[in-house]
């Protein structure tokens, strides 16, 4: 089971957005997903409440019950924890020891970016990420390339001490999607595919992710 957490001191990050989408096209892929939502605003797993309604293809669980443990299926292939906003990392401590994989999203606003760089430099402090045990990545979200504050957020991101794994355009689509219950990669149009290559960074990153922790 590959287990992915999906991290932010900063509310409005688009954690649950990035979670619910990682979930669909893991399950899309025919890899058993499971949507965990430990955050108390459960946009996550109001997602995954809508998108039952229309095709069972992604198990979602409630976090912060106690002894979700118990109730993950035998059989998940891929776990995508969405982590209550404005958490810190001694906070998440006990979803990092289950982890491969973290990753935190981070907008290009000035205020996002002092936010997150802090999240980061703690995340760093972990024992566990020291190791990269779990593997973490940066999330550029909500870019618009087209426009010089993204350009310098990029810039500005790859000069943080993890490594910038994808780059993800603002679109009003993933929230609309988010409010069906879909994702980006239910749809094959022309205007969708553009926008899911800019997810193969993260994909091919997360793919190597899963080869370390085989041959662990």
């Amino acid at each position: 089971m590959l287990a992915i957490l999906v991290a932010s001191s900063k509310g409005g990050s688009g954690k649950s957005t990035l979670s619910a989408q990682l979930a669909a096209y893991f399950a899309l892929a025919g890899k058993r997903s499971v949507l965990l939502d430990t955050d108390p605003q459960h946009s996550a797993l109001r997602w995954a409440e809508r998108r039952a309604a229309l095709v069972e293809d992604v198990v979602a669980l409630d976090g912060c019950r106690k002894g979700w443990r118990k109730r993950l299926p035998e059989d998940t292939q891929r776990l995508v924890i969405d982590s209550p906003a404005g958490s810190t990392p001694e906070q998440l401590a006990p979803f990092l020891e289950i982890a491969d994989a973290v990753l935190v999203p981070v907008l290009p606003a000035r205020v996002d970016l002092e936010a997150g760089l802090d999240f980061v430099q703690r995340l760093r402090e972990d024992p566990g990420v020291r190791r990269n045990r779990p593997a973490a990545a940066v999330v550029g979200n909500r870019l618009r390339p087209w426009t010089t504050l993204s350009q310098q957020a990029v810039e500005e991101l790859g000069r943080w001490p993890l490594p910038l794994v994808a780059e993800l355009r603002d679109s009003q689509a993933y929230a609309v999607l988010h409010g069906l219950g879909r994702s980006m990669f239910d749809y094959g149009s022309q205007a969708v595919l553009a926008q899911q290559e800019d997810w193969d960074p993260l994909f091919t990153w997360l793919r190597d992710v899963n080869r370390a922790r085989r041959g662990r």
